[in-house]
């Protein structure tokens, strides 16, 4: 026995739990996704000036994180998330995961790690969703490689975890906006991928189903240890289930934080052009309605055009 009343293998116990818990917490202190100073320009050649820039961009994901890059349209959102997954390659800056830079993997081994959800998932032909989802296992085979036992295993465990098995046999032309959606996540999933990126995934969903798809992300960051980057315009989803906000307006990042810090009234009045009142919820997450203008305001805009018309006719 120790001093401490401690047998020495009991000890040694501890002291390898113990170690293996720092090395599990400074793994979820290292970030796992870096974007430094990333920059970009579109020019419809390369001696013509360019009609959208985005300015330098940067900020950190760390493991089971969810971070939201939120703004309006046409503020350069999709096109971070292009360079982020390596389909762009920056003007300026670098994009590193784990310590890589995603520029520098080769497609095989970048489709492994990164696994891109798009707005619109074309339909080659009209798989059935469990087809649909083993495509997510293409990164780990050769040419016209057959799918085997374990990329079908892999398959169901993802449609499982979007609550979607029911659906393996459905063809995805027959599937409503909702299901489609969880599909198309199943085949990400499949990937088993490190880092989870999403395009404005909640665009054509009713609020419920919008709702459940950002629990099911959080859900799943939490339990495979994924980083998961969201882009959105929705303000009310943002605030409720992203650790991080990356706030951009034409082309700049005006802040990057929790929601708590970025969900600033005058700040996103200016980006989103709309009158807000900003609240502390009751788990002290910001939340964010929309302001009604006074009447008189009301009164007078509806006088301007009904003066304009009168004047049209």
């Amino acid at each position: 026995m120790t001093a401490a009343g401690t047998s020495e293998p009991g000890r040694a116990e501890h002291v390898a739990s113990m170690e293996s818990r720092d090395t599990r917490s400074r793994a979820a202190d290292v970030a796992r996704l870096a974007v430094e100073q990333v920059s970009y320009a579109y020019s419809p050649t390369r001696r013509q000036i360019p009609t959208f820039t985005l300015s330098a961009t940067s900020f950190q994901a760390r493991q089971r994180e969810l971070v939201a890059i939120l703004g309006p349209n046409a503020s350069g959102k999709s096109t971070l998330l292009q360079m982020i997954a390596g389909a762009l390659a920056p003007l300026s800056g670098r994009v590193l995961l784990d310590g890589a830079e995603i520029r520098s993997l080769d497609g095989r081994t970048r489709a492994q790690r990164i696994a891109v959800v798009q707005q619109h998932a074309p339909l080659v032909f009209p798989a059935r969703a469990g087809e649909f989802v083993l495509q997510g296992r293409h990164p780990y085979g050769r040419k016209l490689h057959l799918p085997n036992d374990e990329d079908v295993n892999l398959a169901q465990n993802a449609l499982a975890q979007v609550g979607a098995e029911h659906l393996a046999d459905r063809r995805m032309d027959q599937l409503s906006g909702g299901e489609k959606q969880r599909v198309i996540l199943a085949r990400a999933l499949a990937q088993q991928p490190l880092l989870l990126l999403l395009d404005e995934p909640t665009l054509h969903l009713d609020i419920g189903a919008q709702v459940e798809l950002l629990e099911r992300l959080r859900r799943l960051a939490e339990e495979n240890r994924y980083t998961v980057i969201v882009v959105t315009h929705e303000l009310g989803l943002a605030a409720e289930f992203a650790d991080q906000v990356v706030l951009l307006h034409e082309g700049k990042c005006l802040r990057v934080g929790t929601p708590a810090a970025v969900y600033q009234r005058e700040l996103l009045e200016q980006v989103f052009e709309a009158p807000l009142d900003v609240e502390a919820g009751p788990a002290g997450r910001p939340r964010v309605s929309l302001r009604p203008r006074p009447a008189d305001s009301v009164g007078l805009e509806s006088a301007d055009r009904a003066r304009g018309r009168s004047t049209q006719v």
